[in-house]
């Protein structure tokens, strides 16, 4: 790979508000705030309804951004910034929650259907195609009968809190790793079940 720097958007979905913060639908926003410290910015400014930070990784240039449309409108903020940026949308990584992959998974995709997840239909609608990279990041099925809406909107259990911190750790080093490598190299080393 050459040293030239190229620019990422990497965006987390989520909803606004503390009484989101916590609940599986806001995985998303939970790793990128992580990321974020990891790479020392913090944020602070608010750009196209998104709350965004920038980063150097690497010789790369990264926007952080999430958006403040709520969940199922994500693609406005996500798309008015790929546009800014002027981002190629293969440097474009959505990071979001899936309820059809077990609790610990997680998946990194080059492209494809929204599979049913809002938000990224939003943002495949948004930008016009399917071919945008996404990180999904398993939450596990609804117990029972629980509706998927509701299950979505509930904090994790304090069992499932004991392991978050190394699920958002592993997500954090992949999308370091597709920046870093490629997209490719990312999924065959984290495209598999937790250890």
């Amino acid at each position: 790979m050459s040293n030239d720097e190229k620019t990422f958007l990497i965006a987390g979905l989520g909803n606004p508000g503390k009484q989101y913060a916590e609940t599986r639908h806001n995985i998303g926003f939970i790793v990128l705030d992580h990321l974020a410290k990891r790479l020392g910015v913090e944020f602070r400014r608010m750009q196209s309804n998104a709350m965004v930070t920038k980063a150097r990784y690497l010789d790369h240039r990264l926007i952080l951004a999430k958006p403040r449309t709520f969940m199922n409108n994500s693609g406005q903020a996500i798309g008015a910034l790929v546009r800014f940026y002027k981002v190629p949308l293969e440097n474009v990584v959505v990071i979001y929650d899936d309820a059809d992959l077990d609790f610990e998974m997680l998946r990194i995709r080059q492209e494809g259907s929204s599979s049913g997840q809002k938000g990224m239909n939003s943002v495949i609608n948004s930008l016009g195609t399917d071919k945008i990279p996404r990180l999904r990041i398993g939450i596990g099925r609804p117990p029972g009968r629980m509706a998927t809406p509701d299950y979505v909107l509930r904090p994790f259990s304090s069992e499932e809190q004991g392991v978050l911190p190394f699920i958002i750790d592993r997500a954090v080093d992949a999308i370091l790793e597709i920046i870093e490598n490629d997209i490719l190299s990312a999924m065959n080393k984290y495209n598999q079940k937790t250890e």
